[in-house]
Formats: structure tokens, C-alpha cells, sequence
């Protein structure tokens, strides 16, 4: 068998069967089409571990980042494990490929002083406003920061997935998972203020489901959610390029610096290792030795 038609079997399988989710699946198509059209379609049984070991080098020479190539190589590695488990080769060429070590990057936080009063200024002026686009827009914010959601969490959610009543949010994460998440009393009211005032104004359809809409009625997509985040939460951040997570990442971190369990905070943000959330310790001792450095004089 090419190595093409095995990647197409097995983007079929792991978006099919093992309900991977879509971004998950869209990686491994281009990590494996890449090495395709690398390799030149070879047949599966010709494919040894030096043809990855150059196919990861020029990626190198092309400047790809390292935590890309760790990503490439987790895609070949698992594909080749399901490669062998289905028979189709009868050893894995990937088993002694080296993972690049990954960089562990701190992730942009606001401080909770200056973000408090982002959110409140949003959801004010959207109240007074009245307008729909801007009541969702608070919304949003709202519910990314407070509930601390990915973005593809927040547009995927429908209004069936709020509790009112106990301010809670069911949310399906990566691989499919559920986890039920408390959002916060601004988070209430901003909500509140969209579905009574705002989203009626947009809503096309009355069976709709979808949460967040966009201008034509339609479900709120995730650029549209990274424009919104990027135009009202950079000039706070301080980047730029500055996305949903951001917001994620500065709810993780204000939680751990008000005392809150890591576990709890796994928990919250929908982790399936500890050791993912423990980063955010990393970035709560990082703000700790700088205002140490900045106010200590023996520093």
C-alpha cells in the first residue's frame, strides 16, 4: 500500500473512530501529507526510520519551530503505531525517532487589576450601547475569562449549555470530553444582557441553537472570536498577535495566585495531565521574582 492511501485510512480513523477533535485532525492530515509529498509516495514497506530522520531535518532547514517538529514527530509516531497494529507493516520505522525537546514559552497574562477593569469598562458601555454585536462581544470576553474556555469551547457552545440558575457552563472539550465549569457574577450579567437584549436582535433562525452568533445569525466563529479578543484585550496584554488564550491563560494564573489548588485548576481548565497546568506555576514565579527584582533592595 502508498503511504498515501494509509494516511487517508487513518485520518479517517482517527476523525471517526477515535473522535479526535477537528484541529487535532487537520494537524495530522498536514504533518503526514507533508511527509508524503516529502517521501514521494512511497510504498509503506520501503519507508525506514532515516527517510523521517531527513524528512524532520528539512523541516529544521526550513526554520519550523520546535514545538512543530515535536508535533510532527508525535504524528508519525502514532500513525505507524496504528500502521503496524492493523497490519499493514510488521514493525514501526518511528520507534527510533528522537522527539525534539519541547521550549516551554510563558503565555501572555494581563494583570487581574487591569483586565477587571477591561471587562467591566466592555460590558458598561455595551449595556448603554444597547447594540447586539457589542453585548455579545462582552459577553465573550466574559465567558473566556471567567470560565476560562478555549475559544473552539466558547463558539461550540449552545445556549442549552448555560445553567442560570447556578452559573455553571457544560462544556465539550478536546477528545470529546465534558466538564461543568462556574463562570462568575459579571460573567452572569454579561450573559444575561446578550441573550435578553442582544442575541434576539441577531438570531436568524428561532431554532438556533447556537450560543454566540455572528453578524448574520449564524453561529460565532473562531476568528471572528480571535478578532474580537485580539482588538479589545492586546492593548492590556501588550502584544499584538494576542488571541483567546490569553484570556485563558490569565484566568489559570489568577487563580494560582489567589490560592487556588492546581488540581482544582486542572480540573477547571480541562487538562488531561498536571503537568500541562503546571506551567502556570512557572508564570506565577516568574511575576514573583520580578517584583521581587523591582522592589526587594537586596535583589
Amino acid at each position: 500500500m502508498r503511504l498515501s492511501s494509509a494516511v487517508r485510512l487513518y485520518i479517517e480513523h482517527v476523525g471517526r473512530v477515535r473522535r479526535l477533535s477537528s484541529a487535532t485532525v487537520r494537524a495530522y492530515r498536514s504533518d503526514l501529507s507533508d511527509l508524503t509529498a516529502s517521501l514521494g509516495d512511497p510504498e509503506l514497506a520501503d519507508i525506514d526510520v532515516e527517510h523521517l530522520r531527513e524528512w524532520l531535518w528539512e523541516a529544521t532547514q526550513r526554520g519550523v519551530a520546535r514545538t512543530s517538529l515535536a508535533r510532527r514527530t508525535a504524528s508519525v509516531r502514532g500513525f505507524f503505531a496504528w500502521v503496524t497494529g492493523e497490519g499493514m507493516r510488521p514493525d514501526d520505522p518511528s520507534l527510533r525517532l528522537v522527539t525534539p525537546k519541547r521550549g516551554r514559552t510563558l503565555p501572555a497574562v494581563a494583570s487581574s487589576q487591569s483586565l477587571t477593569q477591561l471587562l467591566d469598562d466592555t460590558r458598561e458601555a455595551a449595556e448603554e450601547s444597547g447594540d447586539p454585536l457589542a453585548l455579545r462581544d462582552a459577553a465573550l470576553l466574559e465567558i473566556l475569562y471567567g470560565a476560562a474556555l478555549r475559544v473552539s469551547e466558547a463558539c461550540g457552545l449552545d445556549v442549552v449549555s448555560l445553567d442560570r440558575s447556578s452559573a455553571t457552563v457544560r462544556v465539550l472539550g478536546k477528545g470529546g470530553k465534558e466538564r461543568v465549569v462556574p463562570y462568575g457574577s459579571p460573567a452572569q450579567r454579561a450573559l444575561e444582557a446578550w441573550i435578553v437584549r442582544g442575541r434576539p436582535a441577531l438570531l436568524s433562525d428561532p431554532a438556533a441553537p447556537a450560543l454566540f452568533l455572528g453578524a448574520r445569525g449564524g453561529r460565532l466563529g473562531v476568528r471572528t472570536a480571535y478578532d474580537v479578543v485580539r482588538r479589545t484585550v492586546g492593548p492590556v496584554v501588550g502584544a499584538d498577535a494576542v488571541g483567546p488564550h490569553a484570556l485563558r491563560h490569565s484566568a489559570a494564573t489568577h487563580l494560582l495566585d489567589g490560592g487556588a489548588d492546581l488540581r482544582a485548576v486542572q480540573e477547571l481548565l480541562g487538562h488531561a495531565s498536571l503537568g500541562t497546568t503546571q506551567i502556570y506555576t512557572h508564570v506565577s514565579t516568574e511575576r514573583l521574582a520580578a517584583a521581587y527584582r523591582l522592589a526587594h533592595p537586596r535583589a
